[in-house]
């Protein structure tokens, strides 16, 4: 039996069934067969579009493979029955990735040079190969969307674990001192009740306690403040004869040395002793317990602000979306970040903003890309805001930065995917082009304006008419 001729071979091609015979006399007469063996590397991502042709695979098996920051991995595969390559109408400048030859394979290519008169004497087949391009634009849309969110929460991971581990470390060491202390409140709760105060000297103490507390956060006293008036209380006990170690506790708590004239004054010298120590020891519980209360606190509003940001609880369809809330908790998540290169971030969002519609935490991942390449850019001790304002019947978000500019050759292109200055493996360069592609998707747009010392990328956004601003 004789081998079957191209013509036969392309109109059994599962994509092109159906095409006119004339359309595959066509093809077959401007295009040629090639075999290749298996661990051929056909295309990379330096070679230029125009090089490339279209390639109806009629037998093997080929994989396109991609190195970005997650690794190398394989993207897309074609076998008999597919097509790839360079496809009519399509904007492709080079191969995203190596094109590998997994399986000896026979591939029938057309030359990118012909595709216009492809287009003008094969109608059916340019149909085809139409939706070809737009089924693997989706494809690698997708697939460069994955890879992007996966280094974003791999960045985001490590910017969290950082973030948690000082109050989680202070929580931990907390509860382990508040642990050793009950012992002494407990002994010093039984001294306190053999001293029989009575009724004056009990409401004396339990004003001084219930007020001598100085929450950590007001940074009322500095160290040195506080070692100076540690130094005057333990003076102030020792000159009596007593025991000088519930010092710190009592000048850590706020207590004075007028305060303790005035205890002194008014209790019994035998029941001062008792009342110190039970002072001190109850200060002592209750700053351990509001410092594990502060520091737990920090991490369920941390977790909460990246539940929000991630939307990892919540499906991704168009919903009111809060964006004053969404700004705030994509600073949260990457404060870490902000911190180990000393740059403020200010947040200039009114909380009565406008809301708008929005697929889940896509918008948050518009921030976040524009924030972490701002935080890329700015020197240490830079300065970033974030500011939101309504204009008319859109909202506009304006990220600036105070970091060296973007020279005008590279502006033009930052939109563009895989562009990237950054060094290999240190981004993907969808960062911009993800964002650019989700602003779209949300009817709005985003621009950029730069020069040395401000750079400044502007995303309006339409509001959401006749609806109340709502939490996230």
């Amino acid at each position: 039996m004789s081998e079957p001729t191209i013509i036969e071979r392309l109109a059994a091609h599962k994509a092109l069934e159906g095409v006119p015979r004339e359309e595959l006399e066509w093809l077959a007469a401007h295009g040629e067969l090639h075999r290749y063996a298996a661990g051929t590397v056909i295309a990379t991502p330096n070679r230029d579009a125009d090089r490339l042709s279209l390639m109806i695979v009629l037998g093997g098996y080929m994989a396109v493979y991609v190195t970005r920051g997650t690794g190398r991995r394989k993207v897309s595969e074609w076998r008999a029955g597919d097509v790839s390559g360079a496809l009519p109408y399509s904007r492709l400048q080079k191969t995203i990735g190596d094109v590998v030859i997994e399986e000896d394979s026979e591939i029938f290519e057309v030359p990118r040079e012909v595709f216009r008169e492809l287009t003008r004497e094969c109608p059916e087949v340019t149909a085809v190969l139409v939706h070809a391009m737009l089924d693997r634009a989706r494809l690698f849309a997708s697939t460069d969307w994955q890879d992007e969110k996966l280094m974003s929460l791999g960045r985001l991971a490590a910017g969290l674990a950082h973030e948690l581990n000082n109050p989680a470390s202070a929580v931990s060491r907390s509860a382990k001192l508040l642990a050793t202390t009950l012992p002494a409140t407990e002994t010093a709760a039984y001294e306190l009740g053999a001293a029989r105060l009575t009724d004056a000297e009990r409401a004396i103490v339990d004003g001084m306690r219930a007020h001598s507390l100085i929450p950590a956060t007001t940074g009322v006293f500095s160290a040195i403040e506080r070692s100076d008036r540690e130094d005057l209380v333990t003076a102030w006990l020792e000159s009596r004869g007593i025991d000088a170690h519930v010092g710190e506790a009592l000048a850590e708590s706020g207590v004075g040395v007028d305060a303790l004239d005035d205890l002194a004054d008014r209790v019994s010298e035998a029941a001062l002793l008792p009342v110190l120590r039970s002072l001190a020891a109850g200060l002592t519980a209750r700053a351990l317990a509001s410092d594990i209360e502060r520091a737990s606190t920090k991490i369920h509003d941390l977790v909460s602000a990246v539940k929000r940001f991630t939307y990892m609880d919540r499906t991704a369809v168009l919903e009111p979306f809060n964006l004053a809330q969404g700004l705030g908790d994509t600073v949260a998540v990457l404060a870490s970040k902000a911190k180990a290169k000393s740059v403020m971030i200010r947040l200039d969002v009114p909380p009565d903003l406008p809301i708008v519609s929005a697929y889940g935490g896509e918008l948050n991942q518009v921030w976040s890309n524009i924030i972490e390449n701002a935080l890329d850019a700015v020197p240490e001790q830079g300065k970033i805001v974030v500011s939101a304002a309504a204009s008319g019947e859109r909202v506009l978000v304006r990220i600036v930065d105070d970091g060296p500019g973007i020279p005008a050759d590279v502006k033009a292109r930052i939109f563009d995917p895989f562009f990237t200055t950054k060094p290999i493996g240190q981004g993907t360069g969808l960062g911009l082009d993800i964002a650019r592609r989700i602003v779209q998707r949300h009817q709005g747009n985003i621009d950029v304006k730069s020069e040395p010392g401000r750079t400044e990328f502007c995303v309006s956004l339409p509001r959401t008419p006749n609806a109340e601003q709502k939490p996230a």
